[in-house]
């Protein structure tokens, strides 16, 4: 062994949330941010929520409960804490120096998250795109905060080298990176645009982290994408083709989970990639019908939808993870088109959520019944590719055709 390895060591962390209104949802934040710790690799130790007119703009919680997270950490022996909101660069400075503890936030969980998550090309660039960004604010403060531990939360990805290169450098960095950024964009929207000539239908899957849009996407379509019961699973978008029982082709492109809080410099990012949705024919909003905080998820969902600019879209909105349901409840989406109860799982509701893509499809299509000669049979080849063939007949005169075709070809298959 080199005197350069260092073993992982575990963090033992202490969580903390600011309470800014009665009623508010900061205990379930916390144990989201459970939740996220524990897919970094950390330990809670314990939580604490502070109740307070507004966060305290110098040192994120007030003088009192410093102290009490001081004496916490001793008691519990803990390696740091976990702030539940994006730091500012001078509350992440101060709050270190106070309790000479190595301190983090929701936004750096998050990154560290994705950065151990890219598999692509493209999510690695993203990754490494918005922890510069998030690094670059916060340089001074970070420093003394990622040199407390070898390795852990907050180094993967560009990491604790990356960190140590001047302002300079990482601007350069970031420049090169919002480079690739572009060229992947560009392949991205040719892509787009082949799939809008060749009228092919897109069906974005969005939803909460872990509502079980991969296992759908799997399920559906055989993509043997990650399946694992952990927030941000899968990161990177994958699209597939389902073909359904009529013999119609519809696009299935899976997208990053949605999470409240989810930090800006993410969300710039991932634009790209979110905004598949954007372009998508009809969204497929994966709800996971198991849990507690479901109608806040589903909340969070189609606030960020709005963000990206995804309005005036058909949405289906799929109640999963019914197997895990005691008896089955009122469930009720009102800003959806269609809503259908199923289990990714165990393959429920599938067939109907098939049956309901094939209706869509036809809606957007034209009936058309004519005489083709025989010098014009290439134009049923297109109707077959796209379109839904509903009679063929060959005779004297020629092939009677009667059939479905978007209108997107209804020019090509029409002299």
């Amino acid at each position: 062994m080199t005197g350069y390895e260092m073993e992982e060591l575990e963090e033992r962390v202490i969580l903390i949330g600011v309470a800014v209104r009665d009623g508010d949802d900061t205990e379930q934040s916390l144990k989201e941010l459970q939740e996220l710790a524990s897919t970094a690799g950390a330990v809670t130790v314990g939580m604490v929520i502070q109740n307070r007119e507004q966060v305290h703009p110098g040192t994120y919680i007030g003088k009192g409960k410093i102290e009490e997270v001081k004496e916490m950490a001793y008691q519990l022996q803990a390696t740091g804490v976990i702030c539940d909101d994006e730091l500012s660069p001078a509350q992440l400075r101060n709050l270190e120096q106070e309790l000479d503890l190595k301190v983090m936030d929701r936004t750096l969980i998050i990154l560290d998250i994705f950065a151990s998550r890219a598999s692509t090309s493209e999510g690695k660039i993203q990754v490494e795109l918005a922890q510069l960004k998030y690094r670059l604010a916060r340089l001074v403060g970070l420093r003394s905060s990622l040199s407390r531990l070898g390795g852990g939360i907050g180094t993967r990805g560009p990491g604790e080298k990356k960190l140590e290169m001047d302002r300079r450098l990482i601007k350069n960095r970031i420049a090169q990176l919002n480079r690739e950024l572009e060229e992947v964009k560009r392949h991205r929207e040719v892509t787009r645009s082949k799939r809008s000539r060749q009228s092919t239908a897109v069906a974005a899957i969005v939803g909460y982290t872990n509502a079980g849009k991969s296992t759908m996407l799997n399920k559906l379509t055989g993509a043997g994408v990650l399946e694992e019961d952990k927030l941000f699973a899968t990161l990177d978008p994958t699209t597939r083709v389902l073909e359904l029982p009529s013999g119609q082709e519809i696009l299935l492109t899976d997208t990053v989970g949605f999470i409240r809080k989810l930090p800006h410099h993410l969300i710039e990012a991932f634009r790209s990639t979110l905004e598949e949705a954007k372009y998508a024919d009809v969204i497929l909003h994966v709800v996971d019908a198991s849990n507690p905080q479901m109608e806040q998820q589903m909340l969070v969902v189609y606030e960020t939808l709005a963000n990206l600019g995804v309005t005036d879209k058909t949405v289906i909105t799929l109640f999963n993870k019914q197997d895990r349901l005691e008896e089955k409840e009122t469930l009720r989406d009102r800003k959806a088109d269609k809503v259908l109860f199923t289990s990714a799982k165990r393959g429920n509701g599938l067939e109907e959520l098939k049956k309901v893509l094939e209706q869509f499809l036809d809606e957007r299509q034209v009936l058309i019944e004519r005489v083709y000669s025989y010098q014009e049979a290439g134009r049923i080849q297109l109707i077959r590719k796209y379109g839904r063939l509903l009679e063929e007949d060959y005779r004297e005169e020629g092939i009677y055709v009667k059939a479905y075709v978007p209108m997107e070809i209804y020019g090509s298959v029409t002299p």
